[in-house]
């Protein structure tokens, strides 16, 4: 069956479009942080395009020092980004349908909000190249621009508990996880992901506890069995 390339693509600015807008906060909050440790507008600007991964780069301006520990920078992002792996084997098969150059393009842009709304409308129906074009640059493009003007306005942003900002990521992955619900099954692999990653959080410093709750959820997806429909 043909698809309409504009009601694709516009399918794809939907679903993103409300998860664009919540994202600003926490750009705002990567931009006036990173200001604060001394990056300028165009350092932001660069690091949210070329690394586009805001719990890596949470994690790198947290870290960074005058001059920069460069190897604890590296291990730190990849303990964070390692999570994408596992996002992108998962949409592998459905990719696999694309030119080998929009398959790196997806993989190199991917993102956790951009990776679950692929991930739920490849369950309904195939992918196709319109619908990632709306999905995937206006998200990539509101991350970079909002990090750099939280750089710019950095020293307004004092108290971002305040307004609540800091809970914003927290909001969005409840949000993205909740779509994936399917009943007591679902629940069961989001527990065990969220007590060993909290176990983890306590026990080691580091991040550590992304990769631990990733690799707890798989597990008990694997070994619980599903109930019978």
């Amino acid at each position: 069956m043909r698809t309409d390339p504009l009601s694709e693509f516009r399918a794809g600015l939907a679903v993103i479009l409300p998860a664009t807008l919540a994202v600003i906060p926490f750009a705002l909050i990567l931009g006036a942080a990173a200001a604060q440790k001394g990056l300028s507008p165009l350092e932001v600007g660069l690091m949210s395009a070329l690394v586009f991964a805001g719990g890596s780069q949470f994690v790198a301006v947290d870290l960074w020092t005058d001059p920069a520990p460069w190897l604890a920078l590296g291990l730190a992002a990849l303990l964070v980004n390692l999570r994408y792996v596992l996002m992108s084997a998962s949409l592998a098969g459905t990719l696999k349908a694309f030119p080998r150059f929009w398959q790196f393009v997806t993989v190199f842009f991917l993102a956790d909000e951009t990776w679950a709304f692929a991930e739920r409308r490849a369950r309904q129906t195939p992918l196709t190249t319109p619908f990632l074009l709306g999905l995937i640059p206006v998200f990539y493009v509101n991350w970079v621009v909002w990090t750099v003007i939280g750089t710019l306005i950095g020293g307004s942003v004092r108290n971002p508990e305040a307004y609540g900002f800091d809970f914003a990521f927290t909001a969005i992955f409840i949000g993205l996880a909740a779509g994936f619900w399917k009943g007591p099954h679902t629940g069961m692999v989001m527990a065990a992901s969220a007590v060993v990653s909290a176990l983890t959080y306590l026990a080691i410093d580091g991040p550590w506890y992304v990769m631990t709750g990733a690799m707890a959820g798989m597990a008990a997806a694997v070994l619980v069995p599903e109930p019978a429909k």
